[in-house]
């Protein structure tokens, strides 16, 4: 009975004294960044423990989709662009979220003071340019840069267009109206991996496949390819031993797709390196072995490893995968919801490629409405929610608040920044009815600093302009042929616009770095 009384007493003691530890601590995070207002919560909305508690719950966690429902309320709320958001668990941690075009471009404007933390997780077949930082990252950034050409744009380009015309012919054939319940496991994933097979990898892919697989292989490249986009969370957060021993089915197929994956592309190393003559070719993964030989020391030694060669293609791969194929989705949903605009962009279509032949490369700077639609819907549904910096030294950042005042935030060294991608794309400072769909908001001049689906400043994404002419092909091509609707469902005869928008873009979490 002592015992019991002498142990209860002791966690009691313990759990008191972790509470004022907790407390002194919040109280202490407060004063570091001058009490500036935000939300708090027990369980941060980052980190792992927020990967486990999407959904928000007022004074508990975040929750990672608390960023799409508010998107600028938090902002508008706390009445300034530039936010706190303190948690408790595992210990008190303090970020900063940023709403504001002008202290994003501080941010993103000066690297040593706002370091971008090196994503670990994504070293799945080696060092790449994404994972990395300060001198790593220039060295990957030599090599990388040069692959994304403008003969590998126009590769893009044709290859996507070569794709859509086989949909057209082999799948979709000669019908009038195609009805599709996933377009997103049905076209615009498969499409977006063909074109990274091809413009990525230089290995073509139909729509039909004969189902031979080349020798020593138990997957095709497309279909290896795809698994590890879909899973590779799995391969990111199940430990090596775990992937070996693959107690379930879906484990055991990421990790065949992972070897098969990482056999395919070392065999295209040692095939395009053994060749007796160097094709021209133009697709990324050439391009890269191409830049790489050409930073050879004079010692045999080249500027990246067969290890980080492979990291980097995978994670070309990855984000020209599953980035664009959703940012499509999301736009036929928007142009679906909106047939005037679908109309416009017909029509200026029409005036431009007329005759139903294929659009060239060299027109796709005049398909103006196209990129508006697809920058509007980049803008509502952009790639990731936030962009994760550091604070690398003591250093401070300004801003407004409502009544027009400066406001001037202090950003202790080793504070975490989220660049709020959503809140800014919704900010009503740069963008008049925000949640409004309105293509037309990006003709002529633009908020340009407020616009960031790709990041911005010296880490912004590499690949913009591969996906860009990737996703305008496509529009170009579908659109050109077909009329985007809903299907009629009575079911939802009496749904209100609002009721259609939640329902057919709804927003998922997944894994898109940035």
């Amino acid at each position: 009975m002592i015992s019991d009384t002498f142990a209860l007493a002791i966690s009691s003691g313990l759990s008191l004294f972790l509470c004022l530890k907790a407390f002194i601590d919040y109280r202490a995070a407060l004063r570091s960044i001058n009490y500036l207002p935000g939300f708090r919560a027990l369980i941060s909305s980052f980190g792992m423990l927020g990967l486990f508690f999407k959904e928000p719950k007022r004074g508990l966690w975040g929750g990672r989709r608390r960023f799409w429902l508010r998107k600028h309320l938090d902002f508008e709320e706390a009445g300034v662009d530039i936010i706190s958001h303190i948690a408790f668990l595992p210990s008190v941690s303090t970020y900063l979220l940023l709403a504001d075009a002008a202290a994003i471009k501080e941010v993103t404007g000066h690297r040593a003071r706002f370091p971008k933390p090196t994503y670990k997780t994504l070293r799945i077949f080696g060092g790449n340019v994404l994972a990395s930082e300060g001198e790593e990252w220039k060295r990957h950034r030599k090599v990388v840069g040069p692959a994304f050409c403008e003969h590998n744009n126009r590769l893009v380009w044709n290859e996507t267009v070569k794709i859509v015309n086989d949909l057209f012919a082999n799948v979709w054939g000669s019908q009038s109206e195609v009805y599709v319940d996933n377009v997103v496991q049905s076209v615009t994933l498969p499409m977006a991996l063909y074109v990274i097979s091809i413009a990525g990898f230089g290995k073509r892919a139909l729509w039909q496949a004969d189902g031979n697989l080349p020798p020593g292989h138990k997957l095709s490249f497309q279909d290896a390819l795809h698994i590890l986009g879909t899973d590779l969370w799995i391969k990111a957060a199940t430990p090596t031993l775990l992937m070996n021993w693959a107690p379930t089915t879906r484990i055991a197929n990421v990790k065949l797709a992972f070897d098969e994956v990482k056999q395919y592309m070392l065999e295209m190393i040692q095939e395009r390196r053994n060749a007796e003559k160097r094709e021209e070719r133009y697709d990324l993964f050439s391009s890269l072995l191409d830049a790489n030989d050409l930073n050879e020391d004079g010692n045999g030694n080249v500027t990246l490893t067969n290890d980080e060669l492979l990291g980097n293609i995978f994670i070309f791969m990855l984000a020209g995968h599953e980035t664009t194929a959703h940012t499509l989705a999301f736009t036929f949903g928007l142009l679906a919801l909106h047939p005037d605009y679908q109309e416009t962009v017909y029509q200026q279509i029409k005036s431009i490629v007329p005759d139903n032949r294929p659009p060239m490369y060299e027109e796709m700077n005049s398909l103006t409405e196209c990129m508006a639609v697809l920058y509007e819907t980049l803008r509502l549904f952009p790639p990731t929610a936030t962009i994760p910096k550091i604070a690398a030294e003591d250093t401070y950042l300004v801003t407004t608040d409502r009544a027009g005042n400066r406001v001037v935030v202090p950003v202790p060294c080793g504070t975490a920044l989220h660049l709020n991608v959503i809140a800014l794309h919704h900010n009503p400072r740069y963008w008049d009815n925000p949640s409004a769909f309105k293509p037309e908001r990006f003709r002529g001049d633009w908020p340009r600093d407020a616009f960031i689906p790709f990041s911005t400043g010296s880490r912004s994404c590499i690949g913009r302009r591969f996906s860009e002419t990737e996703s305008i092909a496509i529009l170009t091509m579908i659109l050109s042929r077909y009329k985007i609707e809903l299907r009629n469902d009575p079911r939802f005869a009496d749904e209100t616009y609002e009721e259609r928008w939640q329902r057919v873009l709804r927003v998922k979490d997944g894994l898109t770095p940035a």
